[in-house]
């Protein structure tokens, strides 16, 4: 797209002004919860951005109340219900593509590192799960301090799988890493900005977040993309096999008795039992 287009989905919008991409999880009803057709619109979203030479920057938000609550609660109703395989197989976020290291559910997430100019999350109201780790795929994150952030995935029997344990690690000490995913609490944004997962607070973070991909955009393009280009060889470095283990470790457990029992106790809102 050139500078001043526009192009939407029915689950992600992209309006690109003057280089900056102004991309926003576009599912406010439901707290831009991540179904089967959000999983892939924010994947081509990234797909999309990455062959544009007009993009200087992006700034990834979520409309509505939140920035993303997370995976969709029908997904975790199929998860109770279904044979591990049915889940992860087929066009899901589990599906995988010739070539990539990631499959979908990884992708929407490693999309925003793949991209070749900085990209900034605007991360307010919800950031839960799934949302978390878009979130932390983006180069820099700024955040409102009421935002609710948890790495949610054990509370429903199930890890980090959508690269969220190569980024966090790269952000945060490994006991906290272990202490926010073991525990599945809810964290502030303030307490993220505090642990090194928010980059910065901000009361209007989608407008600080226009600042300062303005000022990104009116520096030299070929500098800033060889900036990302050279800090991404570091911090990035075994993420393919980072990733693989992640869709070993997930595929042992959904649909699994411990899994589908932290589910089912969800639901029942009951104390879980578990083998």
């Amino acid at each position: 797209m050139a500078a001043g287009t526009s192009g939407t989905s029915d689950r992600v919008s992209i309006t690109i002004t003057d280089g900056i991409a102004d991309v926003r999880l576009d599912r406010p009803d439901k707290r831009n919860a991540l179904d089967n057709a959000m999983f892939r619109a924010i994947a081509d979203a990234g797909e999309q951005l990455k062959s544009d030479p007009s993009v200087r920057v992006v700034v990834l938000s979520g409309n509505g109340a939140s920035f993303c609550a997370g995976l969709d609660f029908s997904s975790f109703q199929q998860m109770a219900g279904s044979d591990p395989v049915e889940v992860t197989e087929g066009d899901g976020p589990g599906a995988m593509q010739a070539g990539r290291i990631t499959h979908l559910g990884q992708q929407v997430a490693w999309a925003w590192q793949e991209v070749p100019v900085p990209v900034i999350a605007a991360v307010h109201g919800h950031a839960l799960g799934g949302g978390i780790q878009i979130a932390l795929g983006a180069d820099i994150r700024i955040v409102h301090p009421d935002t609710k952030l948890s790495v949610r995935e054990v509370h429903w029997g199930l890890v980090p799988d959508m690269t969220g344990t190569q980024v966090l690690s790269s952000l945060v000490r490994p006991d906290i890493a272990k202490e926010l995913t073991f525990t599945a609490r809810i964290f502030s944004g303030t307490e993220a900005f505090e642990l090194g997962i928010a980059t910065r607070l901000s009361q209007t973070p989608l407008e600080d977040a226009l600042a300062m991909a303005a000022e990104i955009a009116g520096r030299s393009p070929s500098a800033v993309r060889g900036a990302k280009e050279l800090f991404n060889r570091i911090v990035n470095a075994g993420a393919a096999e980072q990733f693989a283990e992640e869709r070993r470790v997930i595929g042992s457990l959904i649909g699994r008795t411990d899994q589908v029992e932290a589910v089912t106790a969800n639901f029942e809102n009951r104390p879980a039992r578990f083998s």
